[in-house]
C-alpha cells in the first residue's frame, strides 16, 4: 500500500473551463530479482497529471501548486502526463482524496502495444491508478513525447533507469493515449436485484479499423470464467458469447461512447466475485477490475408474542437471523427495567445454534437466552441486538415482561389445587387397601 501525497494547481482555460495539474506519489515496478525472474523491483517514482478537467468550483487559493526540481536529476522518475489528450472522469475524486482521508495506489510499468517491438520508438508505460473507499480507477498508457520546450544544455540529460531522455525541468514527457477506467470500482447489491458494473474507455487518435472488442471476466475464490465475450468482426458487426443468462453490454454504446458496462439481471449469491473488464482498441489492450459484493440484510424476529411468568420456572427466549449474507453476524442481548435508562449486557444464559445455509446461499442463525422470574421482574425490557455488514445501524427487537392476568391465576391456581385434591385421594385409596 503506497500512502499518497497529493498536490494540484488549479486554473481556467481561456474558455473558462478548470483545470488541474495533479501530482501522485507512485511505485515504478520492473521484473527481476529471484532464481526464477519471477519477482518484481519497485522504484519510488511520480506522475504528475497535467491539465485534468475539474467540474469542482475549487478556489485556487487552496490548492498547492507542483513545483519543478530546481536541479534536474538523471535518478529521478518523475513522469510528466499531458492528460487532457484523453477524458478521465470524475478525475476531481483525486483533488478530494486526502480531505477524505483516502489512499491512492498508483504504479507504472513498462507497456508493449499489440503488433509494437519491445525496442520500438516511441515508448510507452502504463500506469494504473487507484482510489481506495469510493471514487474513480483508472488505467492509463503513455507515449513518450520529445520536449520542444528543452533547452541544449538540458536534452541530452537521459534518466537512468529507462534510458530515456528528460526535459529541461528533469521529467518524461509523455502523453495520455488510451484510459480503461470505471466510477464505480466497488458495488454492493442485495440479492435478486439488477446492476451495472460500470467501464469505459477513451482513446486520443481512433484508428481507422479499431477492431473493439470487449471480455468481461469473473473470478472467486481460485475459479473463474468468461461471463461476456465481444468482438468486432471485418463486417463492422460483433460477434457476441455470452456464458450467464441476464447478462449483457451494448455493442452501440461501446462505439460511440466508449461505454463498455456490463448489465446484470436478477444477482445472485453465486455472482460475487472480481469483474475483469478487459478492453481492446487498435493496437492497445488494458483492463479495469471491478468487485461485486453481495449483501443481504437478515431478518430478525422473536419465536415468542410475549413473556408471561406463570410459575418460577425459567423460559427461554428465541431471536431469529434469517436468510443473511455474507456469513458473520453478530447477536447481543439486552435487559432493560421501565424505571431504568441504562440497558444491562446479558452474557450468562446465553447460546447460539450453528448456521444453517439455504439453497440460495443464505444463511440463518438463532440465539437463545435463558430468564428466569427472579431476576427478570414485569416491566423487564429484552433486546435482541442484530449486527451484520448488510445492515447500517444493528436492528434491534424488544419483549417486555407482562404481568399474568388476575382470572387467568385464579383459574391456573384453581387446576393446581383439583390436580393436587385428585391424586391425594388416589394416594389414599391405594394405602388403605
Amino acid at each position: 500500500m503506497i500512502k499518497i501525497f497529493i498536490f494540484a494547481f488549479l486554473y481556467a482555460l481561456a474558455h473558462g473551463v478548470q483545470v488541474a495539474d495533479v501530482v501522485l506519489s507512485c511505485s515504478f515496478i520492473e521484473e527481476g530479482g529471484g532464481m526464477t525472474g519471477a519477482l518484481f523491483k519497485r522504484s519510488p517514482a511520480t506522475m504528475v497529471l497535467r491539465d485534468l478537467p475539474m467540474n469542482s468550483d475549487l478556489s485556487p487559493e487552496t490548492i498547492t501548486p507542483y513545483v519543478p526540481p530546481d536541479t534536474p536529476n538523471a535518478d529521478d522518475l518523475i513522469f510528466e502526463v499531458t492528460a487532457s489528450s484523453v477524458e478521465i472522469p470524475d478525475a476531481e475524486f483525486l483533488l478530494h482524496a486526502d480531505c477524505n482521508e483516502q489512499e491512492v495506489v498508483c504504479e507504472l510499468s513498462h507497456y508493449i502495444p499489440r503488433g509494437s517491438k519491445p525496442d520500438s520508438v516511441p515508448t510507452y508505460f502504463i500506469a494504473s491508478v487507484q482510489l481506495e473507499g469510493g471514487g474513480v480507477s483508472f488505467t492509463l498508457v503513455l507515449q513518450t513525447m520529445a520536449d520542444e520546450n528543452a533547452e541544449s544544455s538540458t536534452a541530452s540529460l537521459m534518466q537512468s533507469k529507462l534510458q530515456l531522455p528528460l526535459s529541461q525541468w528533469g521529467t518524461l514527457i509523455t502523453d495520455a493515449v488510451f484510459v480503461v477506467f470505471s466510477r464505480s470500482p466497488s458495488i454492493a447489491v442485495p440479492i435478486g436485484e439488477d446492476t451495472v458494473l460500470n467501464c469505459g474507455y477513451r482513446q486520443r487518435d481512433t484508428p481507422t479499423e479499431q477492431n473493439v472488442g470487449l471480455e468481461w471476466r469473473w473470478q472467486y475464490k481460485g475459479h473463474g470464467k468468461t461471463i461476456l465475450n465481444m468482438k468486432e468482426t471485418d463486417a463492422g458487426t460483433f460477434a457476441v458469447e455470452v456464458n450467464r443468462d441476464g447478462a449483457s453490454a451494448n455493442s452501440t454504446l461501446l462505439i460511440s461512447d466508449g461505454n463498455a458496462s456490463l448489465t446484470m439481471d436478477k444477482l445472485k449469491v453465486t455472482d460475487e466475485g472480481t469483474y475483469i473488464c478487459t478492453i481492446t482498441s487498435g493496437p492497445f489492450q488494458t483492463q479495469q477490475i471491478v468487485q461485486l459484493n453481495i449483501l443481504q440484510p437478515p431478518k430478525v424476529f422473536f419465536s415468542e408474542n410475549k413473556i408471561k411468568f406463570q410459575d418460577e420456572s425459567p423460559q427461554r427466549l428465541t431471536c431469529h437471523c434469517q436468510r443473511y449474507y455474507p456469513l458473520d453476524v453478530t447477536v447481543e442481548w439486552f435487559s432493560q427495567l421501565s424505571s431504568e435508562t441504562e440497558s444491562l449486557s446479558l452474557t450468562e444464559g446465553v447460546s447460539l445454534s450453528s448456521h444453517r445455509q439455504h439453497s440460495d446461499g443464505t444463511f440463518s442463525l438463532s440465539s437463545f437466552l435463558i430468564v428466569r422470574p427472579s431476576e427478570h421482574p414485569p416491566g423487564t425490557v429484552f433486546t435482541c441486538r442484530v449486527s451484520h455488514v448488510a445492515l447500517q445501524t444493528p436492528s434491534d427487537i424488544t419483549l417486555t415482561v407482562v404481568t399474568p392476568e388476575p382470572d387467568q391465576l385464579a383459574g391456573e391456581y384453581y387446576w393446581m389445587i383439583l390436580v393436587t385434591l385428585v391424586l391425594s385421594i388416589m394416594f389414599l385409596y391405594q394405602a388403605s387397601r
